[in-house]
């Protein structure tokens, strides 16, 4: 659909620029921690789960929590997940695809990583609301979350998402 013919809102917060920054935010801290571009199954993970308040506002504070036993608590929550997933994939497909035209991502067999231009990533940007100022610290979070778990596929199960 055409940017001129989206509802506001959904211009607002689903935009290819603000759901590649955070995206961009993730691939950082993941390969930071890692040393290894994120996969690319699991940058379909990120806008759900910081974008959906419920979910973003029960995340843990710190990446060293156990991620088997947060998934076990949050049971409730994580039910709604796989089919944000699949309601933000073309979001998702559409920030990758913008960044990586811009060379501010790059995809390689690897996973994302940050490209040659990649985007400022400031941690407080001039003209913010507490709201986003909050997603893009969770999207560094589970950047550094996920980079912390031994493998892709226990992830996605946890999160009840199936490729």
């Amino acid at each position: 659909m055409a940017w001129s013919e989206r509802p506001a809102e959904e211009a607002a917060h689903f935009n290819p620029a603000f759901c590649g920054e955070v995206i961009s935010r993730s691939a950082r801290d993941y390969t930071a921690t890692r040393g290894t571009p994120i996969p690319l199954a699991l940058t379909f993970l990120i806008l759900p789960l910081v974008l959906h308040p419920g979910t973003r506002r029960v995340l843990p504070s710190k990446a060293s929590t156990t991620f088997e036993s947060w998934c076990a608590s949050q049971q409730d929550i994580l039910v709604g997940v796989p089919e944000r997933v699949l309601a933000l994939r073309p979001v998702t497909r559409e920030a990758l695809l913008f960044l990586t035209q811009l060379q501010a991502l790059q995809v390689t067999r690897d996973g994302i990583s940050l490209g040659p231009n990649p985007m400022r990533l400031p941690a407080k940007p001039k003209h913010t609301t507490p709201e986003i100022d909050e997603i893009r610290r969770r999207a560094g979070l589970v950047g550094r979350w996920f980079a912390s778990q031994p493998a892709v596929a226990p992830v996605l199960q946890a999160m009840g998402v199936t490729l």
